[in-house]
């Protein structure tokens, strides 16, 4: 895998360029990019390419063939420099993430009080529990995170309303 390389001077336009560039290289085929979130974005690779996605960025974590069949709901996250995403949990799904480029940071608890921030380590993946709250931290430079949602009812999967915001810095709900 290659290396994206920025800097804290990158526009929030070449980031999404060069992930954009380097999916496609890699054979990914994004459904879906959102980059109006006020902490960056997203992409959403194709649910069909799971085990690729997979293969790729998680072959630590090991998946049954009934996993490979559930909505998984493969994501690069990118997160700005200084940027939060929302301290939140969720109800119906874990998550996977891992730090492929740049850097990020993390906080984690199982209750409502933050806990303390530690840095992500490129290539290391963090498990996060259903319930679990938690929250990516931007630091002086852009972070790429890859990320699979672990339904815990694959027949009722979790989505983007199944986020339950304890604090926000840009006053969402």
């Amino acid at each position: 895998m290659s290396e994206l390389l920025f800097s804290s001077a990158s526009s929030k336009d070449e980031v999404f360029q060069k992930v954009f560039e380097f999916l496609d290289s890699e054979g990914f085929s994004i459904v879906s990019q959102d980059r109006e979130r006020p902490w960056g974005g997203f992409f959403v690779i194709d649910e069909k390419q799971i085990r690729k996605f997979h293969d790729s960025f998680f072959p630590d974590v090991p998946f049954t063939e009934e996993q490979y069949s559930q909505k998984l709901s493969p994501k690069f996250l990118l997160v700005a420099p200084g940027a939060r995403l929302s301290w939140q949990y969720h109800f119906r799904r874990a998550e996977i993430w891992k730090l492929l480029f740049g850097e990020a940071g993390i906080v984690r608890s199982m209750t409502d009080e933050m806990g303390v921030e530690h840095d992500m380590v490129q290539n290391e993946t963090v498990k996060l529990s259903q319930g679990e709250r938690h929250r990516l931290v931007g630091k002086t430079n852009w972070g790429v995170v890859a990320e699979i949602w672990m339904h815990t009812e694959p027949s009722h999967p979790s989505d983007e309303s199944d986020i339950v915001r304890l604090q926000d810095d840009y006053s969402r709900k």
